[in-house]
């Protein structure tokens, strides 16, 4: 019997541990499910069979090592900054490994060492990145196989709350770690449009946005997502017009969320002063010019240049960042205090259902023609447990856990699930679970002008 070890039990672990649990007897596997809080890897395992947890601590050498040395694959869900850690210790071991996170350059610097070894270590497996490898190199694949040439791929995902469900003026609740979204798009973003390279800084990322549709959803806000251009390499796409991916969310929410970027709320490099008793009226204050004749609401709406009836500071206020309620901790960063004061108002209520929402574009010449393939993936989740991030994110790599354990991925290193041999058995499997995409397909004007 072999044993999996999954180290982390947050919100996106839910479904992994679900599907490795219900198939334990017919995959011949045992579990171990490892996270700092014990208490939280019992609760996520109560009532499977096969399934032990424990109290783990990744910056321990000698428990990491212990753990991984029992394990014949490791599964990492681990913070980010983590998975160096672990994907070190399984190449020491000579242990194979699934994560669904980016792969660092510290863990890229370990292919030559872990194909020496045999041993796979195998990346962005989740959603985004995951799912939407998986799906745009089938696409890509199946367009090269017919001889075409595909000259712009868009790329655009996002983890929402579904339709009935969101009811705030933000449209939106965390469905995923929150100070991830608190950072988000710290390193602006880097793409290509129209053979023009594009640069957009944090400070502009959230007020340059595109506009997509979604069908039997409507419009919806993207903002771009880190640097695009890295994917070329990736995804054998040298002679593109066009290459973005980017990140949805509902409208309004973009310019909205601008606000905190401007004042320097989302900062997380500085440690504030007297959080514990600092209100949230205060933290949003001490942004602001000081003047004791004019309320925070007024000055903050100068500062925005926008009036106190405008759908945006409706917003705002809904937050409460205006109230006199204190944060209650010390030492926060303002990243830190702003995610306190959001995680009260965007988390999601009892009966509520999340959303993923992914859409491709594929633009490629045939015929003379110039044609565009829109593919796009909608997925709701069951309830508050088994959500569509815990879906969409652990799935693909309990899937692509499976066919390494069943000996049907034949290769080693640091890999992307990009392969045919990854995406193909993955992807259909998701289909079972009704993740899956649907395209149509239009012609488009040739005399596209450069922006």
């Amino acid at each position: 019997m072999n044993t999996i070890l999954i180290l982390g039990a947050g919100l996106s672990s839910n479904m992994l541990i679900k599907y490795f649990a219900v198939h334990a007897k017919e995959l011949k596997v045992k579990i171990r499910l490892g996270d700092k809080s014990a208490s939280t890897a019992a609760q996520k395992i109560r009532g499977f069979a096969n399934c032990t947890s424990f109290e783990f601590d990744a910056t321990d050498p000698q428990q990491l090592n212990s753990e991984i040395s029992r394990a014949d694959l490791v599964i990492s869900m681990l913070p980010a900054r983590m998975h160096p850690l672990v994907a070190k210790a399984c190449v020491s071991q000579g242990r194979n490994m699934v994560t669904a996170s980016y792969a660092a350059p510290e863990i890229r610097q370990l292919d030559e060492e872990a194909k020496k070894k045999g041993v796979l270590i195998m990346n962005e497996c989740g959603v985004d990145p995951g799912i939407d490898h998986m799906s745009a190199m089938q696409m890509i694949d199946r367009i090269r196989d017919r001889g075409l040439e595909l000259i712009a791929f868009e790329s655009s995902t996002g983890g929402l709350v579904a339709p009935g469900f969101e009811n705030n003026p933000w449209q939106y609740k965390f469905t995923w770690n929150p100070r991830n979204v608190i950072l988000a798009g710290k390193d602006g973003a880097r793409f290509l449009h129209n053979g023009k390279f594009k640069y957009i800084p944090y400070h502009k990322l959230f007020s340059r946005i595109e506009t997509i549709d979604v069908p039997n959803l409507g419009l919806f806000e993207v903002y771009g997502n880190r640097d695009s251009l890295k994917y070329r390499e990736t995804y054998g796409l040298h002679h593109l017009e066009t290459m973005f991916r980017g990140t949805i969310r509902r409208p309004g929410f973009c310019g909205a969320w601008d606000t905190f970027v401007q004042l320097g709320a989302t900062d997380d490099s500085y440690v504030m002063e007297n959080t514990a008793t600092m209100t949230c009226r205060d933290f949003i204050n001490s942004f602001m010019a000081y003047r004791v004749d004019i309320p925070v609401e007024e000055k903050l709406s100068a500062y925005l240049g926008i009036t106190m009836q405008s759908e945006m500071m409706k917003r705002l206020k809904w937050l409460g960042i205006f109230d006199d309620i204190p944060i209650g901790v010390n030492g926060l960063t303002p990243a830190k205090v702003l995610q306190s004061i959001l995680e009260k108002r965007w988390s999601l209520e009892p009966g509520d259902k999340d959303m993923i929402v992914m859409q491709h574009q594929f633009d490629y010449i045939e015929n003379n023609r110039r044609m565009k393939i829109f593919s796009t993936l909608t997925y709701i989740g069951e309830d508050t447990n088994e959500t569509a991030m815990s879906a969409t994110v652990g799935l693909p790599v309990a899937i692509t856990g499976k066919l390494i354990l069943e000996g049907k991925l034949n290769m080693s290193g640091v890999q992307l699930p990009i392969m045919k041999e990854v995406y193909e058995p993955v992807l259909q499997e998701l289909s079972s679970y009704g993740i899956s995409f649907e395209e149509h397909e239009v012609e488009i004007p040739r005399d596209i002008s450069s922006l």
